[in-house]
């Protein structure tokens, strides 16, 4: 993929819970032909359960080691390989009232992101999540800022909006 004369073939996204990372990590696979892992989609088993810690970390090694790749998603605990192997990543700072509303907008829906055996509910575990994304930028925000400030050589794009991803993609050649 190129964009503004460099070329890359790592890309990982990185945000809010519904700040469009999933949607666009979708459009710039298309758009480049690179394949799109999502990282929840890989995590979640069947009651919303992590895998064991080394099935996820191997997993994990197994995405980053490839030549080309788009991997959408936080997980935090894997994040670190990401960032040593990504040569772009896309930093998703969109409001957190924006995020919340999509998170509720798009509640029940089918999703590219999650696997088809998991069912989405407005229960406890859903308020959490909306609570979880509502503190995302007191919470999450600074490790995030934290870590690219350990990686500085990297190229960090940070979207304040959609529309400015929506420009990105349409910059992005493949």
């Amino acid at each position: 993929m190129h964009y503004r004369g460099k070329n890359y073939k790592r890309i990982m996204l990185l945000g809010n819970s519904g700040s469009g990372k999933s949607w666009t990590a979708e459009r710039l696979g298309k758009k480049t032909g690179y394949p799109v892992i999502y990282l929840d989609l890989e995590c979640w088993q069947p009651g919303w359960t992590y895998p064991p810690e080394e099935v996820w970390y191997e997993k994990n090694r197994e995405f980053v080691n490839k030549e080309e790749w788009i991997i959408d998603g936080n997980h935090h605990e894997t994040m670190e390989m990401r960032f040593q192997a990504a040569d772009l990543i896309l930093f998703f700072d969109i409001s957190r009232l924006q995020c919340v509303y999509s998170v509720w907008k798009r509640h029940g829906h089918k999703r590219v992101d999650l696997p088809d055996y998991l069912e989405e509910k407005r229960d406890k575990k859903f308020y959490q999540l909306l609570k979880w994304t509502w503190d995302f930028p007191k919470k999450r925000r600074p490790g995030l800022l934290s870590i690219f400030e350990k990686y500085q050589d990297k190229t960090i794009l940070t979207f304040r909006t959609r529309k400015e991803a929506e420009a990105f993609i349409e910059e992005v050649q493949p």
